[in-house]
């Protein structure tokens, strides 16, 4: 029989894994941030959507992850993958919907998340949450202003 607490264990565990994401094999924060991709193409056509779903998953974000750590028995474990989501779909909500700056957007981000730049990997430090989601927050600034540098250059040079 699940017990109440077994059941807050599994409903934590499926949030901070985008609904089990995190345990697919080799790279699971591609895998998180393909969710994230997911999420935009299935509510990018209404602004509204978007933004609710982005601020819900915003919040679950910086709630599940500290209490997954927990459940893991390790910080920031690999299997977490709703700050990757979080931090492709504000990527996504920065800039233009166009193939080719979401395409440069995602590869992007997921470089500088992988790198960590100052101050990502200082943030990451911070306690629970807040440091897991927040190296994303700052992948997904640098994420943004790469592509719009990118696409600059594109379109003058």
């Amino acid at each position: 029989m699940i017990t109440p607490r077994d059941m807050r264990k599994i409903l934590i565990k499926a949030i901070a894994t985008f609904f089990f994401i995190g345990y697919l094999p080799l790279v699971p924060g591609t895998w998180g941030s393909l969710g994230g991709v997911l999420v935009y193409f299935l509510v990018r056509h209404n602004i509204y959507l978007f933004l609710a779903v982005f601020a819900v998953l915003l919040a679950l974000g910086f709630y599940a992850p500290g209490e997954a750590e927990k459940i893991f028995g390790k910080k920031d474990d690999k299997r977490i993958v709703i700050d990757e989501v979080c931090g492709i779909l504000l990527v996504y909500l920065m800039i233009p919907p166009d193939k080719i700056s979401l395409i440069a957007g995602f590869i992007i981000f997921r470089l500088f998340d992988a790198l960590k730049p100052y101050p990502a990997r200082k943030l990451e430090a911070l306690p629970r949450s807040r440091g897991i989601m927040a190296d994303d927050i700052i992948a997904a600034l640098y994420s943004y202003a790469a592509v719009t540098f990118l696409s600059l250059f594109i379109r003058y040079f």
